[in-house]
């Protein structure tokens, strides 16, 4: 019988038409299969597959957290040129960048008030916008 975390992370794949690869199937269930949102980084998805022992390579974490965000599971969160965050909360939101700890946490949704936004130019169109606010212990 299949355990309930891993038919939540199957569920999750095939709600979005991925292919349930074993992969797949193991990272989704660390991502989605306790019900809770999180804020992972590849390295700390990868870390916690290698401590579950699903021998899942760092090339295969990325490639997968790619695929993730393109079929629409999960967002890539940008704090800098070189960290990505991705997020299984996939509604508008803002977040908080700690920058003493180096993780990303949601920020109050109905708080954040954007009154406008510049006119894109012209034929183009505004794909998303990331409010990230960055945050240091005074």
């Amino acid at each position: 019988m299949m355990s309930e975390t891993t038919k939540r992370g199957t569920d999750w794949l095939a709600g979005a038409g991925l292919r349930p690869t074993r992969q797949r199937v193991a990272l989704a269930e660390l991502l989605v299969g306790d019900g809770q949102h999180r804020h992972i980084t590849a390295e700390s998805l990868h870390a916690a597959a290698t401590d579950r022992t699903d021998g899942v390579s760092l090339a295969t974490v990325y490639n997968t957290l790619k695929a993730f965000s393109e079929a629409g599971l999960i967002r890539e969160i940008m704090v800098d040129g070189t960290k990505s965050y991705f997020d299984t909360r996939v509604d508008d939101h803002p977040h908080f960048f700690w920058e003493d700890e180096g993780h990303l946490t949601d920020a109050p949704k109905e708080q954040l008030e954007i009154a406008a936004l510049p006119d894109a130019p012209e034929g183009t169109e505004i794909a998303k916008v990331d409010v990230v606010i960055r945050l240091r212990r005074t």
